[in-house]
C-alpha cells in the first residue's frame, strides 16, 4: 500500500513527545506499506525542526531513501503564528536536509500523478493537506483514502485554553477544508487514542529487545514520561503512562478491526469565542441527518493494539 506520512515529527528531541516517531517506525515495521514520502508540519513542534527530526528519524531507521519535504510553517490563515526552531534543535539536526520543495505541492503531485493509489497519513495538523486541495480540488477524490489522528468526537477537552483536540486547534481552518473536500475519510480521535497507553514497563521492554532502534525508543519514552510527571505534579498517573495517539492511525489501516467505526458528518468550530478546533459530530441518528462524510473510531481493543504494536517496534 503506497502512503504518505504527514507529521508534525518532534520524537528526537530531548523529552519531546514521542507518539508521531512511533507512528513512523510502526510504518516501516509494518511490510504491508510502502511508505514513499515524509512531509513536515508545524504542530506540536515547529516545522523547522520537525523537518530535522523526520530526517534523523528515518536515519535511525535506516531509511534515508525516503524523501522529507518540508511543509507549512504557520496555519493555513494565520502566517502570523509560525515559529522558529530553537538553537538547541537546530545545532543538534541542522545539518539534515530536506528534499526541495514544498509539502502541498508534492502531494498534490504524486496524488494526481497516481489516482486511487495514495493512502496519506495525517498525524499533524491538516494545513498541508487543505493546501494540497486548494491547489486542485481533483486532489481530494484523487487520493485513495485520508486516515487522520485528529478531534474529538465523543466528548471534549475540557481546558477553556484548547478546546478542541490540539490537531484541530491549531488549524481549524484546515480541518474544515479537509472534512468538506470530498475526500474518503476515516478518523481516529482523542477520545479512543487515549485508551492506548504506553508505560515505563513498556519502554524497558523495548530497550531490552536488544534491537537498535529500541534502546533508543525506551530513553525517548522515559524522557516523555519525566517531563508529563513534571509538567504535572498533582496527578501521580501522569508519568507512568502516555497515549499512543499517532501509531494507532497507522495500525487501523492494515487492521481496521482493532477499533470500531461508525459514520458521521462533521465540521469544526473555527472562531476564537465559539471554541476553536472542536469538532461537531452528527452520528447520524436522526432521519433527516446531512449525508456522512467521514468514519470515526469509536472504540480499540487496547490489549490487541500494543500486543501488534510492541511486537512490531521491538522488531526493528
Amino acid at each position: 500500500m503506497r502512503a504518505i506520512l504527514d507529521t508534525d515529527m518532534g520524537m528526537g528531541a530531548p523529552g519531546s513527545e514521542i507518539d508521531d516517531g512511533f507512528a513512523l517506525a510502526l510504518l516501516l515495521a509494518e511490510e504491508s506499506f510502502e511508505l514513499e514520502l515524509v512531509t513536515s508540519v508545524n504542530g506540536n513542534i515547529d516545522v523547522e525542526s520537525g523537518t530535522y527530526l523526520s530526517v534523523e528519524m528515518l536515519r535511525r531507521l535506516g531509511r534515508e531513501d525516503i524523501s522529507v519535504v518540508r511543509g507549512a510553517a504557520a496555519p493555513m490563515v494565520e502566517p502570523h503564528r509560525a515559529r522558529s526552531a530553537p538553537v538547541s534543535v537546530r545545532d543538534a539536526f541542522g545539518h539534515h536536509r530536506a528534499e526541495p520543495g514544498f509539502a502541498a505541492a508534492e502531494i498534490a503531485r504524486r496524488v494526481l500523478d497516481s489516482p486511487g493509489e495514495i493512502t496519506v497519513i495525517a498525524i499533524g495538523p491538516l494545513t498541508n493537506l487543505a493546501l494540497a486541495i486548494a491547489l486542485d480540488p481533483a486532489v481530494a477524490t484523487a487520493i485513495k483514502e485520508i486516515v487522520v489522528m485528529g478531534g474529538v468526537f465523543q466528548g471534549q477537552t475540557n481546558q477553556r485554553r484548547m478546546p478542541g483536540e490540539f490537531n484541530w486547534w491549531v488549524d481549524p481552518h484546515a480541518a474544515r477544508a479537509v472534512l468538506a473536500s470530498g475526500a474518503s475519510i476515516r478518523l481516529v480521535g482523542l477520545d479512543v487514542t487515549t485508551k492506548v497507553r504506553l508505560t515505563r514497563e513498556h519502554a524497558t521492554q523495548m530497550a531490552a529487545s536488544g534491537r537498535p532502534f529500541g534502546a533508543f525508543a525506551g530513553e525517548c519514552t522515559v524522557a516523555w514520561l519525566d517531563r508529563l510527571a513534571v509538567e504535572n505534579p498533582g496527578d501521580p498517573q501522569a508519568g507512568e503512562s502516555c497515549a499512543m495517539h499517532d501509531p494507532l492511525a497507522v495500525a487501523v489501516i492494515p487492521h481496521p478491526d482493532l477499533v470500531t467505526w461508525a459514520p458521521a458528518h462533521l465540521d469544526v468550530l473555527t472562531a476564537e469565542e465559539a471554541g476553536r478546533g472542536v469538532a461537531i459530530a452528527d452520528l447520524q441518528t436522526a432521519r433527516d441527518a446531512p449525508a456522512p462524510n467521514a468514519q470515526i473510531a469509536t472504540d480499540v481493543d487496547t490489549d490487541r493494539f500494543l500486543d501488534y504494536f510492541l511486537d512490531r517496534i521491538s522488531a526493528l
